[in-house]
């Protein structure tokens, strides 16, 4: 994890692209955050870039292949496994079952994407500040 890295956003949703990035830019964080429309695309980045994220918001339910299957694809990366790069389901399938999934794939965090932009600029103020509080093993690399 490195907190100066980039934010990365998988969201097939233009809509919440657009919000998230109104709200990013008024909380005024120096990350560069970097969106994706599905995982393949996040993917081919993540195994591509020399550059190690900060964190990564995804979705679940996106074209291509989905959230779950997105994330079982980085947690099975050696190499990317290694960058620490905490994973986080930022969705409105939040169900027991998504749930259960979700955390099965040892995610470090499921949220569920609030409907007003006041909350969802909390959820995400909360987030961000929370992943700058930890210490990550690849700190000490």
């Amino acid at each position: 994890m490195n907190k100066a890295g980039p934010i990365i956003v998988i969201e097939d949703d233009m809509d919440d692209q657009v919000m998230l990035e109104e709200i990013f830019q008024k909380l005024n964080y120096k990350n560069e955050i970097i969106y994706f429309t599905d995982g393949n695309k996040a993917l081919d980045f993540l195994n591509k870039t020399d550059t190690q994220p900060f964190l990564i918001l995804s979705d679940i339910n996106m074209p291509k292949i989905n959230g779950f299957e997105l994330r079982n694809k980085v947690f099975t990366n050696e190499q990317l496994q290694t960058k620490c790069i905490p994973y986080l389901f930022f969705t409105t399938a939040a169900d027991k079952r998504s749930v259960t999934q979700a955390y099965a794939l040892s995610v470090q965090g499921f949220f569920m994407k609030p409907s007003g932009m006041a909350h969802m600029e909390n959820t995400i103020r909360k987030i961000v500040e929370y992943w700058q509080e930890c210490i990550a093993p690849s700190q000490f690399l």
